[in-house]
């Protein structure tokens, strides 16, 4: 008489388990951190939006419109147009910096050279925001590196004011938000095939018309993603236009500070941080609306 081996009935159990969680189930077992992190967030925004209908005092028994109200008033307005100015030019000239860089990265062919310039990109998000602030104050204070160097060069007689007006906070903000662009757009320049490059290069085209004629419009989808990073990222920034611009450039994010700090006037900061939200999202919506409408575009030439 046979014996039946004894890994069947194991096997068979095995099976059956397997069987009994399904991919969804997995699928969703794995998102959970992300979705409870998720539900945090929005909840915390929940919160914000419901102190910013309270009142200075009853937060959450009060409801009142004056803190979107005073919002309307001139210094306010200035600052939210202030904001979305600095955000905007400093994604222009981030993207612009970002171009060249982004296309070095994804043409080399070292795997060792890459991860060189990978790190260089991404130094600027491992040091502290606070650090870099500082490096710039050295850089660019009267008696800074810069000022020093342009003297040493004969180029200005005496130091020239960097710090505490748009200008500084224009340059902190295009530095630290840097990588924000470069990586997208790489990304998006690393899928461009090289075939394209070389039937436009057997056409009689320049390097440089291959990179403004097929290259830059085949990776417009990187670069509005790119642009869109870096205005989301500074229009909520408070660490640089604080340091480097003071009071002298009131930026939203630094406002709302002022009304939490001194004032404790938590209604007219969340108001503030709600309006900042908005538009952010807004302004990020079209961005994806313009980058689908692209790609849809150039799958469709394809």
């Amino acid at each position: 008489m046979e014996h039946q081996p004894l890994t069947h009935p194991v096997a068979a159990a095995a099976s059956r388990t397997n069987r009994g969680v399904s991919p969804t189930t997995r699928a969703w077992f794995f998102l959970s951190p992300s979705m409870l992190f998720l539900g945090v967030l929005i909840a915390a925004s929940l919160l914000v939006l419901r102190m910013s209908v309270g009142t200075k005092g009853a937060e959450w028994t009060g409801f009142s419109l004056a803190s979107y109200a005073q919002l309307l008033e001139p210094y306010y307005l200035k600052s939210l147009l202030l904001t979305l100015r600095l955000a905007l030019i400093s994604a222009v000239i981030a993207v612009i910096l970002a171009i060249p860089v982004a296309y070095t990265m994804s043409r080399l062919t070292s795997p060792f050279v890459r991860r060189i310039f990978l790190a260089a990109v991404l130094l600027p998000l491992l040091v502290n925001l606070l650090l870099q602030s500082y490096g710039w104050l050295v850089i660019l204070g009267p008696g800074g590196m810069l000022n020093q160097a342009l003297m040493g060069l004969g180029l200005i007689k005496r130091p020239i004011m960097l710090l505490y007006n748009q200008n500084g906070v224009l340059m902190g903000l295009v530095q630290t938000a840097f990588p924000l662009a470069v990586l997208p757009i790489a990304s998006a320049m690393r899928g461009v095939a090289r075939t394209y490059e070389e039937a436009a290069a057997t056409l009689g085209a320049s390097r440089f018309q291959v990179f403004r004629q097929v290259v830059l419009p085949m990776s417009m989808p990187g670069i509005i993603t790119g642009a869109t990073l870096v205005f989301a990222y500074n229009a909520s920034s408070f660490v640089v236009p604080l340091l480097l611009g003071g009071r002298r450039v009131p930026m939203l994010a630094v406002m709302v500070h002022d009304q939490i700090a001194p004032l404790m006037n938590w209604p007219a900061a969340s108001a503030a941080g709600v309006v900042l939200i908005v538009t952010t999202l807004a302004i990020m919506t079209l961005s994806e609306f313009i980058t689908g409408r692209r790609r849809r575009m150039l799958e469709a030439s394809q």
